[in-house]
This record gives C-alpha cells, structure tokens and sequence, in this order.
C-alpha cells in the first residue's frame, strides 16, 4: 500500500470515526429506549453508503483513490457491519449458501465473543 492510500484511508478514518460519533449521540439524545437506535442507525446508514460507493467507485468507475477514501477509509471507520452486508450480498450473489453461513457465524460468533466478554 502506497503512502498515497494510506493517507487517503487515514483522512477518511478520521472523519468516519467522528461521524460515528456524531451520529450516535445526535440519535441517542433524542431517542429514549432499550434498543440501539444510535448504533442501528450508523449500521444502516453505512450500509447503504457503503452499498453507493462500491457501485460508484469500485463497480462502475474503478476509482480506487476515491474508493480507499470513502469506502475503506469513512465507511470502514463509521462501522463495519455495512462491509459485512455488501460483501454478503456479493457472496449471495455466486454462492447462497455460503452467504448465510457467513452473515450467521459472524453474527453468532460476534455475539459469543461479545458474550464471553462479559464473564472474563
């Protein structure tokens, strides 16, 4: 990786991992309840970007220098569910059956490690 993409990646860690942080107390100030909303919205929302730019850069433009910006650089920040979602649905898209036991072992293992967590 050039010093180039690395830079590009840091500046839009930087801002993603700001926005995160922006976003969640914006919602979580206003919203009063047991479910995180703050963290759902963030993982919605950069799903769908996420989802925008690998059509935009990586897709139809190949723009890698705007791709490690915005998509491994903000999006990769601002959370990494959206990356898990796209590349499930790209893995979907050639191979079902992997797909879900991708997007159920990440859930499950995630959940467990989280789980465990709590009790070391």
């Amino acid at each position: 990786m050039t010093a180039g993409v690395m830079g590009l990646v840091s500046a839009g860690a930087a801002v993603g991992a700001v926005a995160r942080y922006r976003v969640g107390r914006f919602v979580t100030q206003r919203v009063t309840s047991d479910f995180p909303w703050g963290t759902w919205v963030i993982n919605v929302l950069g799903t769908l970007l996420l989802g925008i730019f690998y059509q935009e850069l990586d897709v139809l433009h190949a723009d890698a220098s705007a791709w490690a910006l915005l998509g491994t650089g903000f999006c990769g920040a601002f959370t990494t569910f959206s990356t898990m979602s796209v590349e499930a649905i790209a893995l979907f898209r050639r191979r079902p059956s992997m797909c879900i036991a991708y997007v159920g072992s990440s859930l499950l293992v995630g959940m467990a490690l989280a789980w465990i967590t709590q009790w070391v």
